[in-house]
């Protein structure tokens, strides 16, 4: 009878234990690796090389308890990416979608590719040929400039 009693009180503890607490927010575990991914997703606005997951920024944290709150209530990931979209800017994004707007992002390392082999076919085609030697009237008037 000890042994049941005992076991009826662990289930409240086990329950608990499959819940999360992160940045003030309290979430399943399912719901905690959801937002984690959509963090990922999401360029902190002050490091702007890394994940808001990653970052230890203020707005970070901020964004993180945003996500959270949105996850808890049971928001979609895209609405989730929309509004963080609607509310910051397309550079949110971690790897903004191909559209016209970003089109120059997309097209700028093939352009810079393209750019550098021009310039080494231009730099290997073209050598500079030697200037012609000065005349004997330019030699005397480099030669008094000189003085």
């Amino acid at each position: 009878m000890r042994k049941l009693v005992f076991v009826l009180a662990l289930v409240p503890v086990l329950a608990y234990a499959q819940e999360v607490t992160r940045d003030g927010v309290t979430l399943s575990q399912a719901q905690e690796t959801r937002a984690e991914d959509i963090g990922s997703q999401l360029r902190c606005l002050v490091c702007q090389n890394e994940s808001i997951e990653g970052s230890s920024a203020a707005l970070a944290k901020q964004l993180r308890v945003i996500i959270r709150q949105q996850v808890v209530a049971g928001d979609s990931s895209k609405s989730i990416l929309d509004y963080m979209v609607q509310r910051y800017g397309i550079f949110v994004l971690l790897k903004p979608p191909f559209m016209p707007l970003t089109w120059a992002l997309y097209a700028s390392p093939f352009v810079a590719l393209l750019l550098g082999v021009f310039g080494f076919w231009m730099a290997r085609r073209g050598k500079v040929a030697a200037p012609a030697p000065l005349s004997d009237a330019d030699a005397k008037r480099l030669d008094e400039l000189l003085k």
